[in-house]
């Protein structure tokens, strides 16, 4: 009996904390830098809301907040509680075992993290994969296998479950072994874009999806580059698949830069409006890579390349005795060939494998079918 009431009062401190905690976010004026100046100040989040309004005046944070904190009016916090009891729903507090190492180091490190799947995930060594939200098919293909790849090595991928790279660098790191972690910039109340519910269930199962911003909040512009933020701090680098010049994904990669982490960026046509940021990344002194061996030789320092668990046999392995490139026929492979490099349209095709207009559009069907080119605005891309 006194075991149990020892429990009881264990966990009544501990949402009476939390309360604290989640009182301290929504009021307002308190952000990340004047939620750590007030800890420095007064040690704890408790010590906060019994401090005075002299004790308070003594610190550099503005009049209206101070008298937000000392109003014995406190802010509606139901919807944050209500989500939290929910199954694998979690609130991490800055002080929070669960509360990763490496958000620490941002000076507006988010006092509250709230977490839908496994917060263990956040421990995990991580890579951030992002890009455009209109990706050509190669793009897609590439940050799919790079994911897939890296997952294998071990390396939870971390991206911002936007549509496009991100997407598909979610997807492939499920292939893989270490999970995925999904960076909102929302309330996890919402799912954003709603095409990708399904995707965010799955890392659910699989990883996590985590924000900083409280149930409720709705996926407003100026809030995704501070998502951003948050997506490199948490990783070991960034790399970038496809990028336009203007593009949120160069706002990471930037920011990745400025907290000292490793900044990757894969070469693209110049003919393709979305390899030029990358380009322009690799010139600022991002490090080109080929191929995610790449990645993994300059995070050696850090992470082990040897994956930590078994591998898991791929779709298109010698192995499973479906090299698709080894059963076609010499046309199709010669026509492959023509691929390699750059989409192509038909007539483009036609010139340079020397087969009838009626041949390319024959072989290419056979080829979409098997699931080794892709056509997007009228041409043609070798994804396999």
């Amino acid at each position: 009996m006194n075991k149990h009431r020892t429990a009881t009062a264990r966990n009544a401190e501990h949402i009476d904390s939390l309360k604290n905690w989640l009182y301290l976010r929504h009021t307002p004026g308190v952000g990340g830098r004047t939620c750590h100046t007030l800890l420095e100040t007064f040690g704890s989040v408790d010590a906060i809301f019994n401090a005075s309004h002299k004790q308070l005046s003594a610190i550099a944070i503005k009049p209206e907040t101070i008298s937000a904190l000392t109003n014995h009016q406190r802010p509606d916090i139901n919807a944050d509680l209500n989500w939290s009891l929910e199954d694998d729903h979690h609130i991490i507090t800055f002080f929070d075992k669960h509360y990763p190492a490496q958000l620490k180091n941002l000076p507006d490190a988010p006092p509250i993290l709230y977490v839908r799947g496994d917060p263990d995930y956040l421990a995990q060594p991580q890579l951030a994969i992002v890009g455009t939200r209109n990706p050509s098919a190669a793009g897609r293909s590439t940050a799919k296998e790079f994911a897939s790849h890296l997952s294998n090595a071990g390396i939870t991928i971390t991206s911002g479950l936007a549509s496009g790279i991100d997407g598909a660098s979610h997807e492939g790191a499920l292939q893989g072994l270490a999970g995925t972690i999904a960076v909102v910039a929302h309330g996890l109340d919402i799912i954003y874009p709603a095409s990708h519910q399904k995707l965010a269930q799955e890392i659910t199962q699989h990883g996590a999806v985590i924000s900083e911003m409280p149930i409720g909040t709705q996926p407003l512009p100026g809030l995704f580059p501070r998502r951003n933020r948050l997506i490199s701090a948490l990783s070991l680098g960034t790399l970038v698949v496809e990028a336009a010049l203007k593009s949120g994904s160069l706002i990471t990669a930037r920011l990745a830069m400025e907290q000292n982490k490793e900044v990757f960026a894969i070469p693209g046509s110049i003919h393709n409006p979305m390899a030029r940021g990358c380009h322009q990344l690799i010139r600022q002194g991002a490090k080109l890579v080929e191929t995610a061996n790449d990645i993994l030789e300059e995070l050696c320092i850090c992470v082990d390349k040897k994956p930590i668990y078994p591998q898991k046999p791929t779709t298109n392995t010698p192995e499973n005795g479906k090299d698709l490139h080894q059963t076609l026929d010499p046309d199709h492979q010669k026509l492959l060939k023509c691929l390699a490099y750059e989409p192509s349209s038909i007539d483009e095709l036609v010139i340079s494998s020397k087969f009838s207009a009626a041949e390319v559009a024959s072989m290419l069907l056979i080829l979409e079918l098997e699931g080794i080119v892709v056509c997007q605005d009228g041409r043609y891309t070798n994804i396999s």
